[in-house]
């Protein structure tokens, strides 16, 4: 039921709920207390007017032979310990009032075993109705000790303690509804105060289903729950709006770059159609072609896939790996494939625990990268090396270096620092950015800066095998 209620009215309702179990129980106390008080006054009474009634009902030695007192307002009953009634009076309050219902006196009375009061009486006090009416009397009933064979009645009419009674279970009832009504009244208030931001969270995650990013949730005090929340929604807007950015550019990206290639196998594929077929040599030519665009769009879907991998966080294959052999197998790859540029490589031992085909590959991307953006012949240097507890690999060049934008997004998918370089030299841009999702996926880090005798230094950062647990 609760479960079905929104969480202003159930916040509300329990405020409202807790309020009135406490105005209950202050009122309850209360009346009690006040109860016990007026009843307390009314019993002092009737054992003040006990001795003169004992005196006038009974002789000196316990009979009952006199007429009896007459206490105006109060009602007395002398009845035998059997129940059989011997006198009863119950005169006006004054000389001439009207007479009051008598009080329905009980048939019988559980009286202490033992005397409880200073006069060797035994006494108990007991409220009872009046005979007709709605009137209430106070009875003192006792055996006395000098006439232990009596039951002596008497009783007090209940009107004004009464009266003050009901009127303050009215003046209770009357506040305990205005207090609840009025806390009601301001518990919706501050609730919905306090929950507006939440609506705006409402608001700002309507608006992102609809397709808009753009949307943030104010934030007026950030110490506050509601404040915090807010601000981690807005981080967590920020990421999706960054990813969903990034995400679009990738696609843009990578259908920009399967698009010269496709329209190159058509392009290919519509002169076989014109009659290549029948002329040897633009078959062959388109053939090629064909096979040749084929071969760039599996790379370009291959490092699309591995990033993808990467993104997902699959694990690689964990296995210690000599850094230094790997790095001096590249290099020795790389000056077999351009054989004009020097490359100095200086290395120590060195090992570290990860994928040895997926660190092959980030070396041989860092140095085809050298070989990309470097004019022929310029010199490359690369290291390897231990600091700490870091394993350390470095490639220099002796190039034109990088700009400060090209530092900032040279990891970049997709990124070409030279808007104009052919893909033929340049690449699609995903090169260094496998690099720096596989060093990434290996724990350590990657990054570029500007050499001290210009060109640029790429700098790999992973840690040493016996620094793994």
């Amino acid at each position: 039921m609760l479960s079905r209620l929104s969480l202003r009215s159930r916040l509300v309702l329990g405020t409202i709920l807790l309020a009135a179990v406490g105005l209950l129980a202050a009122d309850f106390a209360t009346y009690t207390s006040l109860r016990s008080y007026l009843y307390g006054r009314v019993d002092s009474t009737l054992n003040d007017v006990h001795p003169g009634v004992e005196s006038a009902e009974f002789d000196e030695h316990g009979g009952t032979e006199r007429e009896g007192a007459e206490v105006p307002g109060d009602c007395v009953q002398v009845r035998t310990l059997a129940g059989a009634i011997v006198r009863t009076s119950c005169p006006p309050p004054f000389p001439g009032a009207t007479a009051r219902p008598r009080p329905k006196f009980p048939s019988s009375v559980s009286l202490p075993s033992r005397p409880n009061s200073g006069g060797g009486d035994r006494v108990r006090f007991l409220t009872v109705p009046s005979v007709t009416g709605n009137g209430r009397y106070r009875v003192r009933a006792s055996i006395e000790s000098r006439a232990p064979n009596y039951l002596l009645l008497i009783a007090e009419p209940l009107g004004s303690e009464d009266n003050t009674l009901h009127r303050l279970l009215l003046v209770e009832l009357l506040v305990t509804v205005a207090v609840l009504g009025a806390l009601a009244a301001l518990g919706l208030w501050i609730v919905r105060l306090g929950l507006r931001p939440l609506r705006e969270i409402e608001e700002t995650a309507s608006a992102i289903t609809h397709g808009d990013l753009s949307h943030r949730v104010e934030t007026e005090n950030e110490r506050t729950e509601v404040g915090r929340v807010g601000e981690a929604i807005n981080e967590m807007l920020d990421r999706i709006e960054e990813s969903d950015q990034r995400l679009r550019r990738f696609v843009a990206d990578a259908s920009h770059e399967l698009r010269t290639p496709l329209a190159a196998v058509r392009a290919y594929a519509e002169l076989f159609t014109r009659g290549a077929e029948a002329r040897p040599d633009d078959l062959a030519r388109s053939m090629s072609g064909i096979t040749r665009e084929a071969e760039r769009m599996s790379v370009l879907v291959e490092d699309l896939l591995l990033l993808a991998r990467l993104d997902e966080g699959r694990p690689l294959a964990r296995e210690p790996v000599r850094l230094d052999e790997l790095v001096g197998e590249a290099v020795e790859t790389a000056r077999t494939v351009d054989p004009g540029r020097e490359i100095a490589f200086e290395a120590e031992p060195v090992t570290v625990v990860g994928d040895r085909d997926r660190l092959r590959q980030t070396v041989d991307n860092l140095l085809a990268n050298v070989r990309s953006h470097t004019p022929a012949g310029a010199p490359a240097r690369v290291t390897v090396g231990r600091e700490g507890d870091r394993a350390v690999v470095e490639v220099a060049d002796g190039g034109p270096g990088l700009s400060d934008e090209a530092l900032a997004r040279v990891f970049e998918r997709f990124y070409r620092g030279d808007a104009s370089r052919s893909r033929a030299s340049g690449g699609v841009g995903l090169g260094l950015s496998i690099v720096a999702a596989v060093i990434r996926a290996h724990g350590g880090a990657v990054r570029a800066r500007k050499g001290a005798e210009g060109g640029a230094v790429f700098r790999i950062e992973l840690p040493a095998a016996d620094t793994l647990s």
